[in-house]
């Protein structure tokens, strides 16, 4: 199982929100790119980039720092989400070095979208589903839609998505634990790889994911916990990579 570290954009800072308020955040870098370079160097194997000023305007605002890490890491993967509403968005990204681009609000409120880029640019699309209670977040959380999260992947799935990222929204940047049950309900649902997110805050929760990682959990993307300091990155990819090699 992947441990992924998050790195979020705001005014080209490395910052963490709680629960997706932007107006509640912790800056902990100026350098995003040295950070990004910290955390392949301490051993990740695929970078998660945010670009949240970008999902609040609806394009692309730190596209150049985020050019800027793909081209100081391109040893790894780099899967970016935030402001991706068109196909030039994503080409752009695609060219300058990033593997994977993230589909999240226009998903939901244009599904034909994700069908058409998945044809444009295959084996490059995933999808973020932000859900509580089973149902699927809106608009930066703000609202929750009728859209049962099981359903909405296996649609995705159709169109051909990589993977699913699924954000348990009342656990993000609470430090609460992951919701096990939640993600491996979706896992169970779809075929395609889902990587979790949200609630990571230290070494039992890499355990218990990793429980699940044979059903479909490929993967788990951590923020506050790594930069604040409850959780070792170095450590907590040791520990799911041995798991991986005892299951």
């Amino acid at each position: 199982m992947l441990l992924i570290p998050a790195i979020d954009l705001k005014q080209g800072k490395c910052v963490r929100l709680r629960q997706g308020r932007m107006e509640d955040d912790t800056v902990f870098s100026d350098d995003p790119v040295a950070m990004a370079r910290r955390w392949v160097e301490a051993g990740a194997r695929r970078l998660h980039i945010v670009d949240l000023d970008g999902a609040f305007a609806g394009k692309p605002v730190n596209a150049r720092v985020i050019r800027a890490i793909a081209e100081a890491c391109p040893e790894v993967p780099i899967q970016v989400g935030g402001g991706i509403r068109d196909e030039d968005t994503v080409q752009s990204y695609l060219e300058s070095g990033v593997q994977y681009v993230i589909i999240g609000t226009k998903a939901i409120n244009v599904p034909h979208f994700v069908a058409d880029l998945c044809k444009e640019f295959p084996g490059h699309i995933i999808v973020g589903l932000d859900a509580k209670d089973g149902r699927v977040a809106m608009d930066g959380w703000s609202k929750l839609s009728n859209h049962e999260v099981t359903d909405m992947a296996r649609h995705f799935e159709k169109d051909g998505v990589e993977a699913i990222i699924y954000t348990d929204i009342s656990r993000d940047g609470m430090m609460q634990g992951v919701n096990i049950a939640a993600t491996r309900k979706l896992a169970a649902a779809i075929t395609i790889p889902v990587i979790a997110s949200g609630g990571i805050t230290n070494l039992e929760d890499i355990r218990r994911l990793s429980e699940i990682a044979g059903e479909g959990v490929i993967g788990a993307i951590t923020g506050r916990a790594i930069y604040e300091g409850t959780l070792d990155f170095s450590a907590g990819q040791k520990l799911a990579d041995e798991l991986a090699a005892k299951a």
